[in-house]
């Protein structure tokens, strides 16, 4: 039973540990550093990891999203190990497998002093796990499942895109937006698709 939900179990556990640290958030944003509280159109979620919130105050959220975070690489990492199982193509099985421990070390550290350098190499590492996926996916017959990792893999490009030219007002909102739907589409292709379903056409 804790096998088969881990990855449920685990994604809820990330969010309500990030939803807590954002209730406990003391306030600042990097567009008024006076604002009260964590606004989720303003905050970005590196906000909460700080010992200090923007406004200058002690950051009772900190240890929370730590966990927050520490779950959500969890749930990262068991969707790859378990998604790798799926794919008809040992080697590339292999290479997804790895991609999903390996990013679990670097994303933890998202949530320490390394954000501005984890998080390129934590995006990279997930985008390259999650076309991977693609490329099978599209192959097969789960065609919802296409348009999905297509939309998500766009989504992501669009944030990374947002983050590199700076327009952080939007960022804000795309960062939630995308963490959102990547979990969405992580919990879909876990409990919706088989390793059978991952076969291309002709071979199902």
């Amino acid at each position: 039973m804790l096998k088969k939900h881990a990855i449920l179990i685990s994604t809820g556990l990330s969010i309500i540990f990030i939803v807590i640290a954002s209730l406990l958030y003391p306030g600042g944003s990097i567009h008024d550093v006076n604002s009260v509280g964590f606004d989720w159109t303003k905050n970005f979620m590196s906000n909460l990891f700080g010992s200090k919130a923007l406004n200058g105050a002690d950051n009772p959220a900190r240890i929370w999203a730590v966990i927050g975070m520490v779950f959500h690489s969890l749930t990262y990492m068991l969707f790859f190990v378990n998604v790798s199982t799926k794919i008809p193509h040992l080697g590339s099985a292999k290479i997804v497998k790895y991609l999903g421990l390996s990013n679990l070390i670097f994303i933890v550290l998202i949530a320490t002093p390394l954000h501005d350098l984890m998080l390129p190499i934590t995006s990279t590492i997930f985008l390259a796990g999650l076309f991977y996926i693609t490329v099978f996916v599209l192959k097969s017959r789960l065609t919802v499942f296409k348009f999905l990792c297509v939309i998500c893999l766009l989504l992501y490009y669009f944030t990374i895109a947002l983050y590199g030219f700076g327009y952080v007002e939007l960022l804000a909102i795309m960062q939630k937006v995308t963490f959102l739907f990547s979990l969405v589409l992580i919990l879909g292709l876990e409990y919706n698709t088989t390793k059978e379903d991952f076969l291309p056409k002709q071979q199902s």
